[in-house]
């Protein structure tokens, strides 16, 4: 059974749902966001945006889903791009009540899977907060080795933010 799928349209209802029951959870994680992104069409808004570009070729954005089908998180593979480079880079979230269940590790399994296989990629890049173990223990579960670190990488929780880099690269090497 897949634990990831496309996302779509009428995501956007429970994916705002999801973003205000775990707005607090989420804050050190996340960028700062508009009161707009925690409502419905703040989050159609942003599902319609990821989905052209994923029409274009640039992203890869799916829902992560429970063993009984209901969403409970997002992975996105971003910044795909071809060429001598085949690579993207990973995000992924899930909710404060499937933390810990091993969904994001699945999730990331799968979307690995799908980078390599499918799209045919050779590597994929994911940064976490040097601080967020659980997520470098889903990394690590998924044979990501960490690579750097990068100073003021990305403006998180309001600041900008050093993060550790990890990476895979496909077994699949040609």
């Amino acid at each position: 059974m897949s634990v990831t799928r496309l996302i779509a349209p009428n995501d956007a209802f429970v994916l705002a749902e999801l973003m205000r029951a775990n707005r607090d959870f989420m804050a050190p994680w996340e960028p700062t966001r508009t009161p707009e992104f925690f409502t419905e069409s703040g989050q159609r808004a942003a599902i319609d945006e990821v989905l052209v570009r994923h029409e274009q070729g640039t992203v890869l954005p799916h829902v992560i889903l429970d063993a009984g089908g209901s969403v409970v998180g997002r992975i996105t593979l971003n910044g795909i791009v071809r060429g001598a480079f085949q690579s993207c880079s990973v995000g992924y979230w899930v909710s404060a009540a499937a933390n810990g269940c091993g969904f994001a590790t699945a999730a990331v399994r799968e979307i690995k899977s799908v980078a390599f296989e499918d799209l045919g990629l050779h590597r994929i890049q994911a940064e976490t907060l040097r601080h967020n173990a659980g997520s470098q223990r889903v990394l690590d579960h998924n044979g990501f080795v960490r690579i750097g670190m990068a100073p003021a990488y990305l403006k998180i929780a309001g600041r900008w933010q050093d993060m550790d880099l990890f990476q895979v690269i496909s077994p699949n090497i040609v």
